[in-house]
């Protein structure tokens, strides 16, 4: 199965390279500098769209790490075919390409805030509803979870595209390096907290404390469509 990974990845980056051409607004990426850092930070619409980011984050990758343990002790304790649980977390998390891909479709026509907005709503009430559904039917469970790996990555190139659109052209790769640097930095914090909150509250809650990342995320991008700098995303639709 590695090895078959190992080949498809590779086959995908010959495609890519032999059928997929340079789009006609390329241009070289201006490099990380550090005397951008204070800007950036400074600046409020970069500054929320940074917020909304790690409010994501925050869940992101905790969910992808933990979900297929979580899936294999729900089916264990249901009954349920436990060789299940690794099919199912494939499909949790693969179906993230379908939500980015609709969501890049949405953004561009209803603007990049209300879609943000919305996948971390769903994202967020996955995270609080899963852990009842711990240990019964499993059909259930794979339905929300695929619900929540659908939303919870939808809104990732979003925050990215916001960025972009914010940020001074002299320091977009800089505004870009620092967003990606700091929600992986987080990514750690949360995916460690995982297994400690499962010894301590159970599946049936642990995940639930994701869903703080969401909420964050929700009002800094609520207050970012506020803002005046809004009208610079997505061709001013927000």
């Amino acid at each position: 199965m590695l090895y078959l990974a190992a080949a498809l990845a590779a086959a995908g980056g010959g495609i890519a390279v032999l059928f997929v051409a340079e789009g006609p607004y390329r241009v070289k990426a201006p490099p990380f500098d550090w005397k951008y850092v204070g800007h950036i930070l400074r600046e409020r619409g970069t500054a929320l769209a940074n917020l909304g980011y790690l409010g994501h984050m925050w869940e992101l990758y905790a969910m992808w790490a933990w979900v297929p343990v979580f899936l294999l002790g729900s089916f264990r304790l249901s009954g349920t075919n436990p060789r299940w649980a690794s099919l199912a977390a494939f499909a949790v998390i693969a179906v993230g390409g379908l939500g980015s891909l609709a969501a890049g479709q949405l953004a561009d026509r209803y603007g990049r805030t209300t879609v943000t907005m919305a996948s971390m709503g769903v994202s967020g009430g996955c995270a609080l509803l899963i852990g009842q559904l711990y240990g019964g039917s499993p059909l259930a469970l794979v339905a929300v979870s695929l619900l929540w790996g659908f939303a919870v990555v939808a809104d990732s190139a979003q925050f990215s595209a916001c960025v972009s659109e914010l940020s001074r052209p002299q320091y977009v790769g800089t505004s870009l390096t620092l967003q990606t640097s700091l929600g992986f930095l987080l990514t750690l914090v949360t995916i460690r907290l995982i297994p400690s909150l499962e010894r301590w509250v159970g599946w049936e809650w642990a995940f639930a404390f994701l869903a703080i990342g969401p909420l964050v995320g929700i009002a800094a991008m609520a207050a970012l469509r506020r803002s005046p700098e809004a009208v610079r995303l997505a061709g001013g639709r927000r």
